[in-house]
């Protein structure tokens, strides 16, 4: 039976006290994500997204919102003319949870759809 895809789960509550994901189930995740960073020793994910211009980038960022208002997993955004960095991580636990690489594979998605 396929593992269901990511971008299709939704985040579940993550409640402190819960182990962050280790580097290897960090690694094992990034298959899906292939095109975010792990960071800080595993602890969090960033992707870059390009876009033609500020309003892309902007309604890129709206739709992001969106989504983590939907989803209860808040991402940390920057963005300005051309671009939005995006940053997860799972503050309660301090590191990397599976809702951090479904939001990543929900934006991902996002990002494609134009």
């Amino acid at each position: 039976m396929p593992l269901e895809p990511l971008a299709n789960k939704s985040c579940t509550p993550c409640r402190g006290g819960v182990p962050p994901l280790t580097q290897a189930q960090a690694a094992e995740h990034r298959r899906e994500t292939p095109d975010w960073e792990l960071r800080d020793e595993a602890r969090r994910i960033e992707r870059c997204f390009r876009f033609k211009n500020f309003s892309e980038a902007f309604g890129f960022v709206q739709k992001a919102a969106e989504v983590a208002e939907a989803e209860g997993h808040h991402p940390d955004i920057s963005f300005g003319w051309g671009y939005a960095t995006v940053s997860l991580q799972t503050k309660k636990i301090k590191g990397l949870h599976e809702n951090d690489f479904i939001m990543a594979a929900k934006l991902d998605r996002i990002a494609g759809a134009g």
